[in-house]
């Protein structure tokens, strides 16, 4: 394998982006598909360690690897003056271009990345550049306001905007590496200064969906997107519900993988159990760029870690639990109960059955959900969602009566959107802890509540499981049929805080706003 530590993309307006390289020995001789990871994050010092991993691993089962310096980041020419950018999407498109026409390159490109890179993987795509094949899409969203770091269902998302935006402009304000770039380093860092806004001030300027959120929000036409899409996430995550939306609404050959991760690759994410994700990619891209016929198009569409309930933690080295597939989705499996909400009750599909008047009325504690986790969990101390009792206490809850039979919860947060709190008790007993197994908020001037479902109560007929090594960095296969124990809900609770002040049978009526 040859790596070329920093060579140069030129783009048609003169600006230069910086990119590391990982090549095949041999692939000047016989040509091979190339991947792209296209980051903000610097090559040199950001995502270094990463990118050593992953890359030459790709490289070395027969692809060329770049690591390119989105424009104004790193040693790339330029100003970042904003997430996901026309110019970013653009400059994506014609560095695609230039990779396919290199002597190394068969042609054929792939384009993969976790967050950041996820996204604009997702967004290039739709731009359908002729030489992208392909794309490993993960931890990202379709839709940039509703599902992003921003807004979650209008309110602001307190915990993570301004703390991400802090972050953005802790990056963009180192300079340029002095031995990549020469003597100009100082100057160009300079103007990088001058030139890079703060992007809070664009996301604040912008509280309700429009034409700045829509932008770069593949849910607004996924018919734009032409090639085959893997996609993948993690239940502690906070982009996991993209993962059901883009199977249910992508119509290109598409594979979804959601395991209990938090915010990481699946070969190093907590909680565990981790997967061989390298090697799942390494099929996605010999199928799709190389035309390798190793039937990836006939697998599941969805699979899934169905958890086994455990008692709340902030974090997990593991979550017990079984590998689950299903064939299509939305699932033949899925089934979506009404609940209606009474005094302290909640009726599980009620039917014609009365569900008595009653008013609530709420006082507001600030300090409520502080025990709820981060919004988009990293898998470190403290990340998740601990036992929620304390909230219970200043909240208004709904309990129903013991559960008849076992329920399996998935589906995306829509589907579940009003159901904060599942209790999850093992079989014969009702355990006293509050573990959250969803969540939701909204502002008044976005949702009134009519009806109340919990979504995606799910059955399944397969089961398959991942084998891993011992670093669960290149092995994936099929192990026989685990066992048959799932996780149990034998209560439904729901924990609505703060967001409905009259309820009456059925009708609940706003204000709504995050806890």
């Amino acid at each position: 394998m040859k790596e070329i530590e920093n060579a140069e993309i030129p783009l048609k307006d003169g600006t230069r982006l910086a990119v590391r390289l990982w090549l095949p020995d041999d692939a000047a001789r016989a040509p091979v598909p190339a991947l792209l990871e296209y980051l903000p994050y610097r090559k040199r010092d950001g995502t270094r360690e990463r990118d050593s991993l992953a890359h030459p691993w790709f490289a070395a089962h027969g692809y060329a690897c770049a690591r390119v310096d989105v424009r104004g980041s790193g040693e790339s020419e330029g100003v970042l003056s904003d997430e996901y950018s026309q110019q970013e999407l653009d400059d994506g498109v014609e560095v695609i271009a230039w990779l396919a026409a290199q002597r190394w390159c068969s042609g054929s490109v792939g384009m993969f990345g976790i967050s950041w890179g996820g996204f604009n993987a997702l967004q290039v795509a739709a731009l359908r550049p002729p030489a992208l094949k392909a794309i490993v899409t993960l931890c990202s969203t379709d839709d940039r306001y509703a599902d992003d770091v921003h807004y979650w269902g209008g309110a602001l998302l307190a915990d993570y905007q301004l703390p991400w935006a802090t972050t953005m402009l802790g990056y963009n304000a180192r300079p340029p590496e002095p031995v990549v770039w020469g003597d100009g380093w100082l100057d160009e860092w300079r103007r990088r200064l001058d030139a890079t806004p703060p992007f809070i001030a664009e996301w604040l300027a912008h509280q309700r969906r429009d034409a700045y959120w829509r932008h770069g929000s593949v849910c607004e036409d996924p018919s734009a997107i032409r090639c085959p899409v893997f996609l993948v996430g993690g239940w502690a995550d906070a982009y996991r519900d993209a993962v059901f939306r883009l199977l249910g609404s992508l119509t290109v050959p598409r594979r979804g993988l959601v395991g209990p991760w938090a915010h990481a690759w699946p070969h190093f994410a907590e909680p565990g159990p981790r997967v061989g994700f390298l090697r799942e990619a390494v099929r996605w891209w010999d199928r799709w760029l190389k035309d390798i016929p190793n039937g990836v198009e006939r697998e599941p569409v969805l699979r899934s870690w169905l958890q086994d309930s455990v008692p709340p933690r902030g974090s997990y080295d593991e979550r017990p639990g079984r590998w689950v597939v299903e064939d299509g989705w939305p699932s033949a499996n899925i089934d979506t109960h009404e609940l209606a909400l009474g005094p302290g009750t909640a009726v599980l599909d009620p039917g014609s059955a009365e569900v008595p008047e009653s008013a609530v009325e709420l006082v507001p504690v600030q300090s409520h959900g502080v025990l709820g986790g981060r919004s988009c969990s990293y898998g470190t101390s403290y990340d998740l969602a601990v036992d929620q009792r304390a909230d219970d206490a200043v909240a208004v809850c709904f309990d129903s009566e013991p559960l008849a039979e076992r329920a399996f919860r998935g589906g995306d947060r829509k589907q579940r959107r009003w159901a904060d709190i599942f209790r999850a008790c093992e079989p014969g007993k009702l355990d006293a802890n509050a573990l959250r197994h969803s969540r939701a908020q909204a502002t008044v001037h976005h949702q009134h509540v009519s009806h109340h479902h919990i979504g995606q109560m799910a059955g399944q007929e397969q089961h398959r499981a991942d084998q891993h090594d011992e670093h669960g960095a290149d092995q994936c296969g099929d192990l026989p049929p685990p066992s048959q124990h799932s996780q149990d809900v034998q209560r439904v609770h729901v924990r609505v805080p703060f967001r409905l002040t009259r309820v009456r049978g059925r009708q609940t009526h706003g204000p709504v706003s995050l806890a």
